[in-house]
């Protein structure tokens, strides 16, 4: 078959660059925008932080600095020159002055830490080398994940030490005596058994709960109690007591100076709700709309390049270099005004139809809402709002929210009246709270209660929202 060429006629739709740097402005976070902001600035001189003026007073600007233009002027060629001539560092300081320096604080992981206690072990070059290898392998709980076999094979091809299953077994062993208690086991049995071993000190319950996790670890995992306690002949009460030991075990004893450390995100409300007189109120962060400009100087430059530039290529270079700079600050500046905007727009879209909630903080009123109503409210598409919920919070006088807080499916009463799901989620997990611990509610007794209440749901459907609550089955639920 011959190959033939043709011409055709196409439509296409394909977003601007402008169109997608609005996009993915919409997605950043309050806290994260400075720094997208900063990024810009360094990027693009053109770009400057400030009140923008009036254009008559830049004209005139224009017009008085064209005759005073000194050899101080500004020249282009030094940003299109391979040789540009400038410091990257300039020190304005007197030789008295004195410099304070930031300290910049380290957190020190587990590793290190085992590190540390390996040096003031009496290992000989070998065994130091197996104990370097082996804490390299833990994770991040301090678990070794990794096989002994395959710890030999890592030691003989990348440090040419061979070693044998026992070395490594018998170093693997010193390490597990090493703080924090717990690390270097290979599972959540050895690590709460490594723990427990150091806790032993004649007291009866420790005894009793080191034997549950030596022999009963299956039993006790899915809280089997009467078989525990007839195997061991002990009452509930002793029985109890030996749990509440082993619940104070850490599961992760490689995270816990991660967890010491604090290092938690910190949420800055994009949005902040308050009632007024019955009425609501909407502002927006300011970081969200922060005050920018195009550069004078570069404005100049244009005018300047644009009456007198000749016909040499390098004008030329110059000429297009301000343009683009330009351009792109404009166009930025543009998407961060049109991302405000957007988020107002549906900021005060989702606060009146939520207007209820956000009077009285009842999560009962809180009407069933979806993507596609705020869209069709604000006009816009639902991928833009989609956006603008998933990573914006609002302030209220009942706490700080996720947009997404808001969003919900709905289902139908008995009496046909349409609710929010969450208002089925919130009664199910005070069912659980409420329950008797000795003899949690099945799927199928909540279901019953729901249908009580007036909200027909089959027990798959409470399981599914017992699942997003992440709240365990019944028997994973009760108590002693």
């Amino acid at each position: 078959m011959a190959l033939k060429q043709y011409l055709a006629h196409k439509l296409e739709q394909r977003l601007s660059p402008q169109q997608i740097q609005l996009m993915k402005l919409l997605q950043v976070p309050t806290m994260e925008l400075d720094q997208r902001i900063k990024q810009e600035i360094e990027e693009n001189p053109a770009l400057e932080e400030g009140v923008e003026k009036e254009d008559e007073d830049i004209n005139d600007e224009l017009d008085d600095s064209s005759d005073d233009q000194t050899e101080d002027e500004f020249d282009i060629s030094d940003y299109l020159s391979d040789d540009a001539d400038y410091k990257t560092s300039v020190n304005n300081k007197g030789k008295d002055e004195e410099e304070k320096v930031i300290p910049l604080s380290g957190d020190q992981t587990f590793q290190e830490r085992l590190g540390e206690q390996l040096h003031l072990l009496d290992f000989d070059d070998k065994q130091y080398m197996i104990a370097t290898t082996i804490v390299g392998n833990l994770d991040e709980s301090g678990y070794l994940k990794r096989e002994v076999e395959a710890i030999v094979d890592d030691l003989a091809f990348s440090a040419n030490v061979l070693a044998t299953e026992e070395e490594v077994e018998s170093v693997l062993s010193v390490i597990q005596g090493l703080d924090p208690a717990g690390v270097g086991a290979r599972d959540l049995r050895e690590c709460l058994l490594l723990q427990i071993d150091r806790r032993q000190d004649g007291d009866i319950t420790k005894f009793t709960a080191k034997k549950i996790l030596e022999e009963y670890f299956d039993e006790f995992t899915k809280k089997h109690y009467t078989k525990i306690t007839k195997k061991l002949e002990i009452s509930d009460s002793d029985l109890k007591e030996a749990i509440e030991e082993i619940v104070r075990l850490n599961p992760k004893p490689g995270g816990s100076m991660k967890e010491a450390a604090g290092n938690y995100q910190q949420i800055i409300p994009d949005f902040q709700v308050y009632e007024n007189e019955g009425r609501l109120q909407l502002t927006i962060n300011g970081r969200n709309a922060p005050e920018l400009k195009v550069s004078r100087d570069y404005k100049q430059m244009l005018k300047r390049y644009a009456e007198g530039a000749k016909a040499s290529k390098s004008d030329k270079e110059a000429l297009t270099f301000v343009k683009q700079k330009l351009d792109g600050a404009k166009w930025f500046i543009d998407a961060i005004k049109q991302r405000q905007n957007t988020l107002l727009l549906t900021m005060d879209a989702i606060m009146n139809y939520q207007k209820s909630y956000f009077l009285t903080g009842d999560e009962t009123n809180l009407r069933p809402m979806i993507l596609k109503d705020i869209a069709e409210i604000v006009d816009l598409d639902i991928s833009t709002i989609s956006r603008v919920a998933n990573s914006k919070h609002v302030q209220t006088g009942y706490g700080i929210f996720s947009l997404k807080y808001f969003f919900s499916e709905s289902l139908s009463t008995d009496s046909g009246e349409e609710v929010s799901t969450r208002e089925v989620k919130k009664i199910l997990s005070e069912a659980v709270e409420n329950e008797e611990k000795r003899k949690p509610l099945t799927d199928e007794k909540l279901a019953n209660l729901l249908k009580e209440k007036g909200y027909n749901i089959a027990r798959r459907t409470v399981a599914k929202y017992r699942e997003q609550l992440n709240i365990p089955v019944a028997r994973l639920r009760k108590e002693l």
